[in-house]
C-alpha cells in the first residue's frame, strides 16, 4: 500500500530516490523528510496442547471456516508480550512455550502478520465473545480442518512441514 500523502502535514508526496534504500522512497518536500511505509503488526498462533498431540483452531465471527487464533499487537507492545494477551484474553489460556513460524504482508487489512508456534499451560480454554467456538484438533485433522488456501492454513502447513512438535 503505497502512502500518498504525509502523515505529519497531510503534503502530497513523490517518490524520491534514497541513497542506501536501493528504490525511490516517498518524500514530503514540506517537511524534507522521508515517509517510509506505515501499515498495521497482528499476531496469530499454531497452538499445541501441552502434550503436543492436539491443535487448537477457533471460528470467529459468525464465520464457518476453523482458523487459528490471532490478534493486533498495541502500541508499545511487542510481539511475544501481543500473542500472549491475545491467548490470555479470546481463550482463557497461558503460553509455556513460543517460537517464532513465520510472517506474510497481508494486502487487504495493509497488515503484517507474525505467526507463532506455542504450547500451552493445561486448561480447559474459556472464550470470549470473539470466539464463537473451539476445538483440540488431532495434527492430521487440524491440517485437514482449518480454512484451505488461507494464511491460517499456510503458517499451520510451513510449520508442521519442518517436521518439529516440541517448542522449546
Amino acid at each position: 500500500m503505497e502512502m500518498n500523502y504525509c502523515m505529519h502535514c497531510g503534503a502530497r508526496l513523490r517518490l524520491r530516490e534514497h541513497e542506501t534504500e536501493g528504490h525511490p522512497v516517498p518524500w514530503c518536500d514540506t517537511c524534507g523528510d522521508y515517509r517510509f511505509p506505515v501499515f498495521n503488526a497482528a499476531v496469530s498462533a499454531v497452538v499445541f496442547s501441552p502434550d503436543h498431540q492436539h491443535i487448537l483452531l477457533i471460528r470467529q465471527y459468525g464465520r464457518p471456516h476453523w482458523i487459528l487464533p490471532a490478534g493486533y499487537i498495541s502500541k508499545g507492545e511487542d510481539a511475544e508480550d501481543a500473542l500472549r494477551r491475545e491467548l490470555m484474553e479470546e481463550l482463557s489460556l497461558s503460553v509455556r512455550a513460543l517460537r517464532f513460524n513465520r510472517s506474510r504482508y497481508f494486502p487487504p487489512s495493509n497488515t503484517l502478520l507474525l505467526n507463532f508456534a506455542v504450547t500451552v499451560e493445561p486448561g480447559e480454554p474459556s472464550p470470549n465473545w470473539e470466539v464463537d467456538s473451539w476445538q483440540w484438533f488431532s495434527i492430521q485433522d487440524a491440517r485437514a480442518s482449518i480454512k484451505p488456501d488461507s494464511y491460517a492454513e499456510r503458517f499451520l502447513q510451513h510449520f508442521l512441514s519442518k517436521g518439529e512438535r516440541e517448542i522449546p
